[in-house]
């Protein structure tokens, strides 16, 4: 297919800075349903000699999701497609560019549940043992900088767009606590427990040494590389990839798991979803409640161990 590009007075631009900034949505949420919108728009240009989002219909949109589909693509990608295309069409309708949306009544195929996967706790205690991640890495800062980063992505549950971006000035040692900006720009605060805070407070007179060296560093990031630049993405999926491989045999070894275990083993632990919900930044409850289904096996394990007549159930 030929990817066409949108012009300045396509109505795609003005629902993409819409997005931008009116719904503060993330960039990367943008360029996603950017790139929904052009493939909807090649589809439409092969399959019905179409230049015109505007000018499509339901069946033409049913037709897209089969060939989706029929190509293998999974029930959540597609799903996300579908959104993008709701609410672009919302959009337009509320600019009085279309009568119809189009997309109001297309149903998506179905997802099935999958839990969340997680560190159990054995395996993080083995990345937090001392030296554990310092001595394995061949730069000094760069094995403080890693260890830092997983230490806070357990410790605090935090997306992977957020350790990024933190800020020296986010940091509250005295407080114990991390002021994190999430997703629509929505601040939370989270605390971060004693033997994080003192490695940080260690992290820092280190960091001060490398901007020493390195005048052009990124002074305001918390998180830099022993060269002064801050750490991106591709940094940190490697490193953390790379250590949950010696800890654990689950098959996703991602930051986003770290976000995981955090949920599941405050779950396990006894804390309350609420507080969970407001740590993780989620918007509403149900997005936290997966990780209750995690925490079935081991409520099992208890109740067959303490209740009195746990040897007559199931």
């Amino acid at each position: 297919m030929c990817i066409l590009f949108f012009v300045d007075n396509d109505p795609v631009v003005s629902f993409l800075s819409h997005l931008k900034h009116e719904k503060r949505c993330s960039p990367h949420t943008v360029k996603a349903y950017e790139g929904d919108l052009i493939e909807f728009r090649d589809f439409l240009s092969v399959q019905y000699q179409l230049d015109s989002l505007l000018d499509a219909q339901f069946q033409f949109i049913r037709s897209w999701i089969a060939s989706m589909m029929d190509a293998g693509m999974n029930a959540r990608s597609i799903n996300r497609k579908i959104t993008a295309l709701r609410t672009f069409y919302r959009f337009q309708l509320r600019e009085g560019l279309i009568k119809i949306n189009p997309a109001q009544k297309i149903v998506g195929p179905k997802i099935s549940k999958r839990l969340p996967a997680f560190v159990d706790e054995k395996g993080m205690e083995q990345l937090h043992r001392p030296g554990f991640i310092e001595e394995s890495e061949n730069d000094e800062f760069d094995g403080m900088t890693v260890r830092l980063i997983i230490e806070l992505l357990y410790s605090t549950g935090m997306r992977l767009a957020e350790l990024i971006s933190l800020k020296i000035d986010d940091v509250n040692l005295k407080a114990g606590t991390l002021k994190v900006l999430g997703k629509r720009n929505k601040e939370r605060i989270i605390p971060f427990p004693l033997e994080a805070g003192e490695f940080i407070a260690k992290y820092l007179t280190a960091r001060r040494q490398i901007l020493n060296e390195n005048p052009d560093s990124d002074s305001e990031i918390l998180l830099i590389r022993s060269n002064g630049k801050k750490t991106g993405r591709t940094f940190v999926y490697k490193k953390v990839k790379q250590y949950l491989s010696l800890v654990t045999t689950i098959d996703k070894k991602s930051p986003h798991v770290l976000r995981h275990t955090f949920a599941t083993h405050m779950l396990n632990n006894g804390a309350d979803l609420n507080a969970i919900k407001e740590l993780l930044g989620h918007a509403n409850l149900s997005a936290t409640q997966v990780y209750t289904h995690n925490t079935v096996d081991k409520l099992k394990a208890i109740y067959h161990k303490a209740h009195p007549r746990a040897g007559n159930t199931q």
